[in-house]
């Protein structure tokens, strides 16, 4: 069974794992739209979802936050059942969460000169 890693809105990854709770406020940027989804790790806030688009009263941007969790906890539950690692994102265009192995998002990356990096094994 492979390592679930939850990617953040900072580009950053935080281990499935470690996450402690996962919570939802209005939004950052305005109180009357949008929604924050964060996780907290180690006694960290993350932030995964900053949606400072979305109308509606505060609990109809909340029971919407609240599908986002629990279509989060799903995705989080099938990367768990692969045998590979994974990522798991958010697509903002899409508005869902998207599972992808880790081999398949790195690739073989070439390094600062542009070679690719030799297979060691």
């Amino acid at each position: 069974m492979g390592e679930v890693w939850i990617r953040t809105l900072g580009n950053g990854l935080v281990r499935a794992d470690r996450i402690t709770e996962i919570s939802s406020t209005r939004g950052s940027l305005h109180e009357d739209q949008g929604f924050l989804l964060k996780v907290i790790v180690e006694g960290k806030n993350h932030v995964l979802i900053d949606d400072s688009e979305l109308q509606g009263s505060l609990g109809e941007r909340l029971e919407y936050a609240r599908h986002m969790e629990d279509a989060l906890l799903l995705a989080m539950d099938e990367a768990r059942a692969s045998d590979a690692s994974a990522v798991v994102s958010f697509e903002p265009e899409r508005q869902r969460w998207s599972t992808a192995p880790v081999a398949v998002l790195t690739g073989r990356l070439p390094d600062v000169a542009g070679r690719l990096p030799e297979v060691v094994g």
